[in-house]
């Protein structure tokens, strides 16, 4: 089975309108997309949530529509080196093999020349998008973040007086005043290899990931474009993402999950050791759904 993915990108077409129309396309989708993903974050790695919607009157309650935009800025600002990162990795990676197997850099690709490409995509995205995730994640769980020491004033007192917790007040702490400060506490208490942090779930996410929505792409684009030598319809091309996409994350959320919660895991208060006991743990006090 040979699939027909071209890309716009070449050598003698490409323009800068090009760059500005993606960077456009990957800013609409986090400015849309930010706040569901702060819902769906929170709902990984927070607690206190009995469901989607009680996490949204939540959030809308304690910290107002503002809320659902933390963390955005970041991810915003790298959205265009990331998108033009992992699809034009993709795109030359296609040309490269397509080159190597049969000589011709424009040569549709085969089912097995796709899954390579959509792999090592997925591969080589996780050494950008992983900091740009973490980062993203501890600015949008910060308010879930109480310090143990904190809690302690519910049980210290000088008079050895209990007092319950629902009766102290624990201002909100904001342990981030940015994206750029995130990073550098990060680095100052865990090293470069805190910023990489989940960065194995997002590898048992992505790697399959990427084949699992470029392969689907591919065939949907193929069975909606009536001519094999017409390009597709803007329409079809929506329509093929949405399927590819929903497909992608059915099969990749159990990863997400794993990620989430490790990159939320802050040194100060780690619970997980490492993606297994991620995994083990969560399956264990929550089950599989």
């Amino acid at each position: 089975m040979r699939l027909s993915f071209k890309t716009k990108m070449t050598s003698k077409n490409f323009r800068l309108d090009d760059f500005i129309a993606g960077w456009i396309g990957g800013a609409s989708s986090v400015v849309v997309g930010h706040p569901l993903d702060t819902v769906k974050t929170r709902l990984q790695a927070g607690n206190g949530y009995q469901n989607t919607l009680h996490c949204i009157l939540t959030i809308y309650r304690k910290e107002t529509v503002m809320g659902f935009f933390k963390g955005m800025s970041f991810p915003l600002a790298s959205i265009t080196v990331y998108n033009s990162v992992v699809f034009g990795f993709f795109s030359n990676t296609q040309r490269l093999i397509s080159k190597y197997r049969y000589g011709d850099g424009w040569h549709p690709c085969g089912m097995l020349d796709l899954t390579a490409a959509s792999m090592l995509t997925g591969l080589m995205s996780v050494g950008l998008g992983a900091p740009v995730d973490l980062v993203k994640i501890r600015m949008q769980m910060q308010t879930q973040t109480v310090l143990a020491e904190n809690l302690q004033l519910a049980g210290n007192v000088s008079n050895g007086t209990n007092i319950p917790l629902r009766s102290v007040h624990i201002p909100n702490q904001q342990l981030y005043r940015g994206p750029i400060h995130c990073i550098s506490s990060i680095l100052q208490t865990e090293g470069i290899q805190g910023l990489y942090r989940g960065a194995g779930a997002m590898i048992l996410r992505d790697v399959p990931g990427y084949a699992l929505y470029f392969i689907p792409y591919a065939i949907f684009c193929n069975l909606l474009t009536p001519s094999t030598s017409s390009s597709p319809h803007p329409c079809s091309i929506w329509l093929a993402g949405g399927l590819a996409g929903s497909i992608s994350w059915v099969t990749a959320t159990p990863a997400d999950v794993v990620k989430s919660r490790m990159q939320a895991d802050a040194q100060l208060q780690r619970k997980y050791n490492g993606v297994l006991h991620c995994i083990i743990q969560s399956y264990r006090t929550e089950g599989a759904e």
